[in-house]
């Protein structure tokens, strides 16, 4: 170690000193949305080759921790961690070993808070890339150079790991230059993608949410008339979703460019139950309508059967007098004609007198003036007659006979949409 100086690299004046890394992962104890980091606890191995350590001998040397305050080493850093710290229980958890050549093995053992950039607008059917970047702080690719020492079988610990809720579909490594204003320096990436486990979101949020639209639909089944039972049944649950869609929302970040999957899903879901409990008042209100209707026609019908009855007896009795009158015309004719009988030799002549009357023409002829119509009012005329008949057919449309019926439709329109709506949703977010 005579004539060593730490505060120089190896081959200072012969080219970059080549640095080989490699990872192991020893675990990944937190993955928070809210944060969009990861905390991990890694052992980090480092190799270069310092000429000024060769020895003789076939065997290398392990040497304290503690040493490493005497050797010139790396200076790599994580650059996303957000907070890092070296393991010291019972003492710094580093490993020193030199070999013959003058090659260096330098390990490390880290717990770092990473962050990782989340998309999570098919949240929780999303699949989330995080990295570990590794680069030189003020060495630049003219001093050091860093590499994999094994390329993709460099990083091994997480065919093991097992995650919460994640599964960790597929990992690789990358070499690549970070250029900053300073420089370009070397830089080593590990990429790891991360699955979310969709079964634990099922049983929490996805069956208790279709398990509350079905329950609305049960007002469908009572009666019109139980007003505080299906009001009832229509607030609780609501007041329920409402509840299941705050406790969903405590475990993602409060940011408004997301608009995730599962938030989609309580909205649909919030919807079809608010719409069960708009039903109820749309076919009470019609009900409401329907009998009042029902009241006005009756008391129609019965003032028409009234003047009628009135007419009935009006024309019974016109009759009866009609024949009173007619039997005491015939009392009178028959004191008239034994009157006429003492006086038979007198005769009465009575000669005819014929009116001609001619028929008389009209003085004048009347004069029919037919204007034009004008274009604008001919236009304006068609087109309200046009509206007026959509207008029509849409009342038409919408009219219900019976109120009773709203129900009875929705029965099948509510669930039938909530399923179609369920196979797009499913499929959309699956498969695109």
């Amino acid at each position: 170690m005579k004539g060593y100086n730490k505060y120089l690299r190896p081959f200072f004046d012969n080219g970059p000193v080549t640095v080989g890394m490699s990872l192991d992962i020893a675990s990944i104890d937190t993955i928070s949305e809210i944060n969009m980091d990861y905390t991990a606890t890694i052992f980090l191995r480092q190799r270069w080759t310092d000429e000024r350590l060769e020895f003789e001998g076939n065997k290398s040397l392990s040497l304290d921790g503690r040493l490493v305050e005497l050797l010139w080493v790396p200076d790599t850093f994580i650059v996303d961690s957000k907070k890092s710290f070296l393991h010291d229980i019972t003492v710094e958890n580093r490993l020193i070993r030199i070999f013959p050549n003058g090659t260096v093995l330098y390990a490390l053992r880290i717990t770092t808070t990473v962050a990782c950039n989340m998309d999570l607008t098919k949240y929780p059917m999303d699949k989330q890339t995080c990295t570990l970047q590794l680069e030189s702080w003020g060495y630049n690719i003219n001093d050091v150079m860093f590499y994999w020492t094994r390329g993709n079988e460099s990083v091994s610990g997480l065919d093991t790991l097992k995650l919460a809720q994640y599964t960790v579909e597929d990992h690789y490594t990358s070499v690549s230059e970070a250029i900053y204003e300073t420089g370009h320096y070397p830089k080593l990436v590990f990429h790891f993608e991360l699955k979310r486990s969709i079964l634990y979101f099922i049983l929490e949020t996805y069956v208790p949410s279709s398990l509350l639209v079905v329950l609305s639909w049960v007002s469908f089944w009572i009666s019109q008339s139980s007003v505080p039972a299906r009001i009832c049944i229509g607030v609780t649950t609501v007041l329920t979703m409402t509840t299941l869609m705050m406790g969903a929302r405590t475990s993602l970040p409060n940011a408004n460019c997301f608009i995730k999957a599962i938030d989609v899903y309580l909205g649909i879901c919030f919807s079809f139950i608010f719409g069960a409990l708009i039903e109820y008042a749309v076919a009470h209100f019609c009900t409401l309508t329907y009998t009042e209707s029902n009241m006005l026609m009756y008391g129609h019908h019965m003032h028409d059967f009234d003047d009628e009855m009135d007419g009935i007896v009006t024309t019974i009795a016109s009759n009866s007098n009609r024949a009173k009158r007619r039997k005491e015309a015939a009392a009178a004719a028959a004191k008239a004609t034994a009157n006429s009988a003492n006086a038979a030799n007198s005769t009465a002549n009575s000669a005819p007198v014929e009116i001609a009357l001619s028929p008389s023409s009209p003085s004048g002829s009347e004069r029919g003036l037919e204007a034009p119509p004008e274009q604008a009012r001919h236009w304006c005329m068609t087109v309200l007659a046009v509206l007026g008949k959509v207008l029509h057919r849409t009342i038409n449309c919408c009219h219900v006979e019976n109120p009773h019926y709203i129900d009875n439709y929705s029965r099948v329109t509510f669930p039938l949409s909530f399923v179609m709506v369920n196979l797009l949703y499913w499929t959309y977010y699956l498969y695109f």
